[in-house]
Order: C-alpha cells, then sequence, then structure tokens
C-alpha cells in the first residue's frame, strides 16, 4: 500500500497509485450547494489536498476521479478557469513579501486572460483578471485560496505588519463579493478565523463550515475509514509491534483520535500521524515533529494567560470561532491550531468544554511549553525523567534540589508576574510527570498544588510565594489534606515549597514525614 504523506496534489496522487480516501461527496455537495465557503482546521489535516482534489474538479478532468463517490454524482465535468492561491510557501516577515506573491499569481494569469493599464493596484487587478477570464472562457471561476491567514499569523510580533498585511488581505479577498456575477466557487482554508475588525467583515456572503456537522469529516480519517482503507495496514501494525488486533485500534485511538469539530459530533483522527504510524510501523509522535508555530509563544508571552484554563474554563462559540488579531487571550488559537479540541458543551449555559485531543497533542504540546517556562531547555526531558525517578525512589529532598536548581537557571521566556510564571511552571511539570507516575493537580485559589502517588509513596506538595514553607506545611495541616490517606500503607512526605518574586527560583523547602 502506497501511503499519501507529504503528498499535496491530487492528480499526482491519483495517477501514482496512493491511497485516498474518498472525500469527493463532500466537494460535489459544495459545488452544488453553494458558492462561498471557508473552512479551519489545524496544519497537516489535508486541506491543501482537498484544495487540489477541488481544482481537479473544476478543471474537468474526470478520469481521475474514477471509482471515487463523484464521479457518478457529477454529469457535465465542465471546465472552469482555476485561480489557485497557496499562500503557505513565503515567508511574510520581511515587508513587502505579500505583494510580491500576489504580483506572481496575478502576472502568470494576466498571461492567460490579458491585462488593463488602468489596474493599478492588487485588488484591482484580480478583479479584473477574474472578469476576463470568464468572459473569455464563457465559464464563472473557481477561487481556491489555501492557508488565507499565513502572512498574518507569522506577522504577530509585528503589529503594524500585521495590520497592513490585514488591510491588504481584506482588500484582495473583496473581490469575491463585488465580482460576484464571474465566480462560480470559491473555497478558503487556513488555521484560524480572524474576527469582525479583520480580513473577513466585508465577506457576509463566506460560509464558514469548520463547524458544520455536514463537513465535519471533510479533512482528516475517521475510525470508519481506517477499516475501510487501511484494515490490512492495521493488523500488520499489531504484529510488528507485538500486540493483540483490539490493543493497537484502542492505541490508534488514544494516540491520534479524539479531534471533534462540533458538539456531540464523530471523532476525527490526525491524519499526518494515523498514516505515518501505518507506514513506518511504530508509534510516534509524528504531527509534532513537523514544528510547532511559533506565534502560539508569541501569544503566550503577551497574555499572562493561566495554563490550566485552558481544560478548565468554559468558553462560547463565538470566542471559538473567530481570532480578534488584537486580542490578548491565547485561547482561541490554540484551539483552532488543533493543540485543544471539543470535550463536552452545556446545552442550558452554550458553552464549550474544551481538552486535548489525545495523548500526542497533550504530550507533545505541554514537552513544548516547558522550556519557554521552566530554564534548561536542552535537558527538560532529562530533568523530567529524573523527577519521576526521584519520587518512585522516595528521594523528595533530590527532587526539591533538583527543582531548586531548575529555577536558579532563570532565564525565563514566558513569565508574566511571578505567581502567574511559577503556577504554569509547575503545572506544566506535574502535567507531564503525571504521564509516568499518577499525579492529581488542584489549582483552586490560584495555586499549584500537587498530590503525587506512587506503588510506595504519596507526596503532597503545597507551593506559596513570597511566605515561608512553614505557611505551606501549616495549610496542609490546617486543611487536614492528609486525611484521606490515613489508613494508607504507603509512607507519606508532605513538602511545603516558597517561591521568591525577587529571585524567581525556590526560596525554600520543608520536608515532614508524616507517622501512621
Amino acid at each position: 500500500m502506497k501511503y499519501p504523506i507529504g503528498i499535496q496534489n491530487f492528480e499526482s496522487l491519483r495517477k501514482d497509485g496512493y491511497v485516498y480516501v474518498d472525500k469527493t461527496r463532500h466537494v460535489f455537495n459544495l459545488a452544488n450547494e453553494g458558492r462561498y465557503y471557508f473552512l479551519g482546521r489545524p496544519r497537516r489535516f489535508g486541506k491543501s489536498l482537498l484544495i487540489s482534489t477541488m481544482e481537479a474538479y473544476f478543471s474537468g478532468k474526470k478520469e481521475l476521479f474514477a471509482g471515487l463517490d463523484i464521479y457518478s454524482l457529477e454529469k457535465e465535468w465542465a471546465v472552469h478557469p482555476i485561480f489557485h492561491i497557496d499562500l503557505n510557501t513565503a515567508d511574510y516577515k520581511e515587508e513587502g513579501s505579500l505583494a510580491v506573491v500576489l504580483n506572481d499569481y496575478l502576472s502568470k494569469w494576466e498571461e492567460l486572460y490579458g491585462s488593463s493599464a488602468s489596474e493599478q493596484s492588487l485588488p484591482l487587478r484580480f478583479k479584473g483578471v477574474v472578469e476576463r477570464a470568464q468572459k473569455k472562457t464563457g465559464k464563472r471561476v473557481a477561487i481556491l485560496i489555501d492557508e488565507y491567514d499565513k502572512p498574518i499569523l507569522q506577522t504577530i510580533s509585528n503589529p503594524e505588519l500585521q495590520e497592513r498585511y490585514r488591510d491588504q488581505l481584506k482588500a484582495f479577498y473583496s473581490v469575491l463579493k463585488t465580482q460576484d456575477g464571474f465566480i462560480k466557487f470559491a473555497f478558503l482554508t487556513g488555521v484560524s478565523k480572524f474576527g469582525k475588525l479583520s480580513v473577513f467583515s466585508d465577506l457576509n456572503n463566506l460560509q464558514d463550515i469548520s463547524m458544520d456537522n455536514r463537513y465535519i469529516d471533510i479533512c482528516g480519517i475517521t475510525e470508519e475509514e481506517i477499516h475501510r482503507y487501511f484494515e490490512p495496514s492495521v493488523k500488520e501494525l499489531a504484529a510488528a509491534n507485538g500486540m493483540s488486533y483490539e490493543e493497537v485500534t484502542k492505541k490508534l485511538k488514544e494516540q491520534y483520535d479524539g479531534y471533534h469539530f462540533k458538539r456531540n459530533s464523530i471523532g476525527i483522527y490526525n491524519p499526518f500521524s494515523l498514516l505515518n504510524t501505518l507506514a513506518k510501523q511504530e508509534f510516534n509522535d509524528y504531527w509534532f515533529e513537523t514544528g510547532t508555530p511559533s506565534f502560539l509563544i508569541e501569544l503566550l508571552k503577551r497574555s499572562d494567560y493561566e495554563l490550566p484554563d485552558m481544560t478548565t474554563e468554559p468558553v462560547s462559540e463565538d470566542l471559538l470561532n473567530s481570532v480578534d488579531s488584537v486580542s490578548k487571550s491565547p485561547l482561541p488559537l490554540i484551539y483552532q491550531s488543533g493543540y485543544l479540541t471539543i470535550k463536552g458543551y452545556d446545552e442550558r449555559f452554550k458553552r464549550y468544554r474544551l481538552g486535548f485531543p489525545n495523548k500526542e497533542v497533550e504530550t507533545g504540546f505541554l514537552n513544548y511549553l516547558l522550556p519557554y517556562y521552566a530554564p534548561g531547555e536542552n535537558r527538560t526531558e532529562f530533568e523530567i525523567s529524573n523527577f519521576v525517578l526521584d519520587v518512585e525512589s522516595g528521594r523528595p529532598e533530590k527532587f526539591m534540589e533538583r527543582l531548586k536548581a531548575m529555577f536558579a537557571d532563570t532565564s525565563y521566556k514566558v513569565a508574566g508576574n511571578a505567581e502567574l510564571y511559577f503556577q504554569n511552571a509547575m503545572y506544566l511539570i506535574f502535567k507531564i510527570i503525571g504521564f509516568y507516575i499518577d499525579v492529581e493537580r488542584d489549582t483552586s485559589d490560584g495555586r499549584m498544588d500537587a498530590v503525587v502517588r506512587t506503588d510506595k509513596y504519596i507526596y503532597i506538595f503545597e507551593f506559596k510565594l513570597d511566605k515561608s514553607a512553614d505557611e505551606a506545611l501549616r495549610k496542609i495541616e490546617d486543611r487536614g489534606y492528609s486525611k484521606p490517606f490515613a489508613a494508607d500503607g504507603r509512607k507519606l512526605y508532605k513538602i511545603g515549597v516558597n517561591f521568591s518574586s525577587t529571585t524567581w527560583g525556590v526560596e525554600e523547602y520543608k520536608i515532614n514525614v508524616c507517622l501512621k
């Protein structure tokens, strides 16, 4: 079986015999039920291949669709002029780079359909070439724009340049509305949907299908599709890893499933990770190996965001659906980028509960963030493994000395105020430790406290800022945190820690052993 890993061109995929998960019924329905659409999905989720499939369809290349759903649905296979813009192919951090990319596309189209000396601006040239293409061919045009938001996302740390790009794109995309009589179909994809003050403010004719239940599986792979297209590969994966069929399907689900783009919708598997796993016959964090966007860190740097809120605070659909580029909240973009997904919905209050979609995303995201909060980024994974070994071996002093040394090397990158910095850092440390041993985190009252359990030991942590380790220990006593473990045979440690906002480190700690 040939797996289409990294292949984004539909024609080459079909001609070279790669397996294709059939999404063409969706393409037919979109083309025949409406005209202007937007789809937001995370990176490496198949958006570019979908755009390429649409390009082949509107080019009338019937032979490429033999055996697919659309082959029997479509009767005309008309050939339309195609305007395909892929904004994922350039670096937009330099002034003028967006204009260079758009000019390149327009120049090539003007060679086909002509130009006018009066059309000086990019939007006017786009408007003119759309009209001339329709008049020259007698067929209305198809406009396909991939990663429409790349210039804006790349310039989050440069607000002035981002503002200019937003204005340029807003004017350029307005052609979709002003040239309605010449357009058969328009489809835009991206990671995010920017809000009312941004590029979509004039496009009230654009249907957002990102949370449309009819098109939930238009990108990505469903469980049913895994068994329909890849059943032999799943069985081979089980044999290669010494697992039963049931064990391997469960692990695939835990690692790569879990994306929900609408409340009560089916789960979607990350196609990039799934295909890599089946092709290489081993489990890995393939999606994260391709890199995490730097714009997330830029947002966290300026937001003073409490990381535990990602999975605890209910949010509205308006927040999930839109990104205001001047907003300080990183949550919508974290969700739209695929690091969080819908986990529940409160019908009464119309609020969503978010969470990590699967283990690959959770472990990858937390490990990616940790070096920005806890110093020593070249030894983060080593430190975490040592933390785990310390608590498993009953060595709380070594654990605390290791923690103290980590913060002594403070060159924090994402901080805010000291309390938020320590809260986020400890949240990440204990969340990652929790992948290996039992950790219960309590984030009430703005503090990051934890109970860690191993087969032989129990550790109760209490953290304070600019107070004392004794006060932290007193809180453990006063709140009766150890009472639930009174009959437990494991050795119990109470650990009080005080952080300093002056040194940005561990000021002191004290460890008491609970005598039973």
